[in-house]
């Protein structure tokens, strides 16, 4: 799979060195492992996926060879057309602000290309539903690099809680924050800015994998910031069966990044939800301090971004147009959730 990145920014960095990465065999081998544990121990998948750092664009060519050069691009273009037009590109990694996701991911699906679009997807649940439904036009693979989606920590989550290691789970709490205000993506409402679609994205991710899309109703508030995009994020979620979300996010400071879920004979820690590094079960008796009762390591990795790019590479072998750890209709509820809970804010 021939990869060509639009953007060459940090993100784009972080992508280039986890592709070079999964260009070894045995860590393509070692993520698809780990993203599907089931697979019977030696069941070596034959041809193994292979992925190759082929192509970057960016706006000022010389930006463009310099990146190419220093992360082992074969191909380095001066326009985002330019490299949607190389007959060799199968896969775009579309690493630009949300402002640009749209227009990018429809050239590329245009000129033919399969596309992992960083998220948040769109900058709303109209323009999601523009991309999906041409790429279903076009029969061309594409999906949202949600990072956290893919992560074999989320089937870890979803284990736990199947097998009733913390008994029948009625709420949960998450938090992401960043000091982010000296990035010009996250500060102008333009570029699709502020805490919503940058950090907010991955507590309302946390809770739809662990509880679901049944939502009852939203209650929601934010900090504006004096650029005029929001700051800082509260969000709670009442679901239809009774539970219930409370979440929050803030580009100005660093928070603790973490997620519990709570459950009538203990609780899970996840430390770090947007890039998992440990979960923990706790258990409190007579109403004493929680106590650590087990711990799961996180397999290691190469970035975390490994297996959104396992997945692409494996959903195109099998001829699908959408990823099974990110379906479309998930990309759409979500971009639908943001959009309603923007609607209702208590902006202050």
């Amino acid at each position: 799979m021939k990869i060509g990145i639009l953007g060459a920014g940090r993100i784009a960095i972080k992508m280039a060195e986890t592709i070079k990465g999964l260009e070894k065999p045995e860590n393509m081998e070692r993520a698809i492992a780990q993203m599907y544990p089931d697979r019977k121990a030696g069941d070596t998948m034959q041809p193994l996926p292979q992925v190759e750092r082929t192509a970057v664009a960016a706006r000022e060519l010389e930006r463009a060879k310099k990146f190419a050069d220093e992360y082992g691009f074969h191909k380095a273009y001066g326009s985002y057309e330019e490299l949607l037009a190389d007959p060799e590109i199968e896969l775009v990694y579309i690493a630009l602000p949300h402002s640009h996701h749209c227009e990018w991911t429809k050239a590329a699906l245009e000129a033919g290309k399969n596309v992992l679009c960083e998220k948040a997807f769109a900058m709303n649940e109209e323009e999601a539903r523009e991309m999906l439904e041409l790429a279903e036009k076009k029969n061309l693979l594409l999906t949202e690099a949600i990072w956290t989606r893919y992560m074999p920590a989320r089937k870890m989550i979803d284990d736990i809680i199947e097998r009733g290691e913390i008994g029948q789970v009625h709420s949960l709490s998450a938090n992401l924050g960043y000091p982010v205000t000296h990035k010009e993506r996250v500060m102008k409402p333009e570029l699709g800015g502020g805490a919503m679609l940058d950090l907010t994205v991955y507590p309302l991710n946390f809770a739809s994998m662990v509880f679901g899309d049944k939502i009852k109703g939203f209650s929601a508030s934010c900090i504006m910031d004096k650029s005029g995009v929001d700051g800082q994020d509260q969000v709670t979620i009442a679901y239809e069966d009774g539970k219930a979300a409370v979440l929050s996010s803030s580009m100005y400071t660093m928070t603790d990044r973490t997620g519990w879920i709570f459950g009538d004979k203990g609780m899970m820690e996840v430390q770090n939800i947007n890039n998992p590094e440990a979960i923990r079960l706790y258990e409190c008796e007579d109403g004493g301090s929680p106590r650590v009762t087990k711990e799961y390591s996180i397999p290691p990795q190469i970035s975390g971004y490994e297996y959104e790019v396992v997945s692409c590479a494996l959903a195109l072998m099998e001829g699908k147009t959408e990823c099974v750890e990110m379906p479309h209709s998930e990309t759409i509820e979500i971009m639908r959730q943001m959009d309603e809970i923007r609607k209702s804010w208590k902006a202050f």
